[in-house]
């Protein structure tokens, strides 16, 4: 699920605005698009890459093993599960309000046909001065910059502070991966947590989490055995119960998904938990300087 130059990528809805405008960005700044899909354009070029008709056609001629979504919700399953039967490995799912029924439909597309799905609601992965695939400002230096922190992340807006404020401390992010807002995710921060610990290239791992759900705790299983520094942050402290706080996945019931919850079980684990996302870029540091054994210790 880490984004590389050499992933061939497949734009499903390459010509509506907003596939248009980002696939222009994503190949400005070096991501190897060579497909795009549209039934009702297919033969044409569009800003540069070829259309086909179906994503089978796209993969068939190009060899495409990375797809991205720019699709409405009420087409985005047949456009997801097309590209799961297509042979696509990883699938970027930007749609959010997508049905639960179809949701599900595409996770059993995706386990048949050994397909990694990013999202829903994800707003996409970034390697720092190699690649991106999605909708983030991977192209705005001040934000991204190539160094050596993996940021997981459930909200691109809140991961885009976080690489922000990396960047401004000098330290910048091996790879951005955006696993997405909704209660159904293809990917979790388990997941995510798991590539990044295998990644050479990733030296510390920085944890964007909220409450709702899971996946928080999930990841502090797998986390007790990481020796790779981890710092989290967790949104929705203050959050009253049953409220949901911007994405579908973020809503407690009782004491399922709560800060607390997943706080206690995150620190258990040894990762150092802060209280605001400004706090992340120090203790980064302090992790990569005295390995995560001390700062666990410290705490």
């Amino acid at each position: 699920m880490i984004v590389r130059k050499n992933d061939r990528v497949v734009v499903l809805g390459i010509t509506g605005k907003q596939g248009t405008f980002w696939t222009e960005k994503m190949i400005a700044y070096g991501t190897n698009v060579v497909a795009g899909v549209n039934p009702k354009r297919a033969g044409e070029d569009h800003v540069g890459v070829p259309i086909f008709a179906t994503p089978a056609e796209a993969v068939a001629t190009t060899g495409g093993d990375v797809a991205v979504m720019f699709i409405p919700p009420p087409m985005a399953r047949d456009a997801a599960v097309s590209a799961t039967q297509a042979g696509i490995k990883l699938l970027v799912v930007l749609t959010e309000h997508i049905p639960a029924q179809d949701v599900m439909a595409m996770h059993a597309a995706a386990a048949k046909h050994g397909t990694r799905i990013v999202g829903p609601n994800t707003a996409g992965l970034v390697t720092p001065g190699e690649c991106f695939v999605g909708i983030m400002p991977a192209f705005v230096p001040s934000v991204f910059t190539a160094g050596r922190v993996g940021v997981i992340s459930r909200s691109g807006s809140l991961g885009t502070l976080v690489c922000l404020n990396l960047t401004r401390a000098g330290i910048g992010q091996s790879a951005f991966i955006g696993i997405g807002g909704d209660p159904m995710l293809g990917t979790t921060t388990r997941d995510a947590a798991e590539a990044l610990d295998k990644d050479s290239r990733t030296d510390a791992v920085v944890i964007v989490g909220e409450i709702g759900g899971a996946m928080e705790e999930e990841a502090a299983v797998h986390a007790k055995k990481m020796s790779k520094p981890i710092i989290a942050f967790i949104a929705g402290a203050a959050a009253p119960p049953g409220k949901k706080m911007g994405h579908a996945g973020a809503i407690v019931t009782g004491n399922a998904g709560s800060y607390a919850s997943k706080r206690t079980a995150l620190e258990a684990a040894g990762v150092t938990v802060v209280d605001t996302p400004s706090q992340i870029a120090a203790a980064v540091a302090a992790g990569l300087q005295s390995g995560r054994s001390e700062v666990a210790a410290s705490q």
